[in-house]
């Protein structure tokens, strides 16, 4: 869980998520579900927090039904393929999902 601090400290990488969003057409559900799986991951150093973005986008839009390919999502936040690739299992089984074997 997170709380309002972390989303007044962290605005601009919502800001960042809701762009991205918008760009790969995501609907609002994806966009809250990316929004709350970054608030619960924040890494603690900010050079780190663009993959976990991304990784959270690419997420929530996986368990809102509406994926996108992980180049897509990492074009739209301006990370590598690999950032998303690396974070998206990790964030999603913190959240209490169980990611595709695939």
């Amino acid at each position: 869980m997170y709380s309002a601090r972390d989303r007044v400290e962290n605005a601009e990488w919502l800001t960042r998520i809701e762009r991205a969003a918008d760009r790969l057409e995501l609907g609002s559900e994806a966009r809250s579900v990316a929004s709350d799986l970054f608030l619960s991951e924040i890494p603690d150093e900010e050079r780190s927090k663009g993959a976990i973005a991304a990784a959270s986008l690419y997420a929530g839009a996986l368990i809102a039904g509406e994926e996108r390919p992980q180049s897509r999502v990492a074009d739209a936040m301006d990370v590598s393929r690999l950032s998303v690739q690396q974070h998206w299992k990790p964030i999603l089984e913190s959240a209490g999902f169980r990611p595709p074997s695939w």
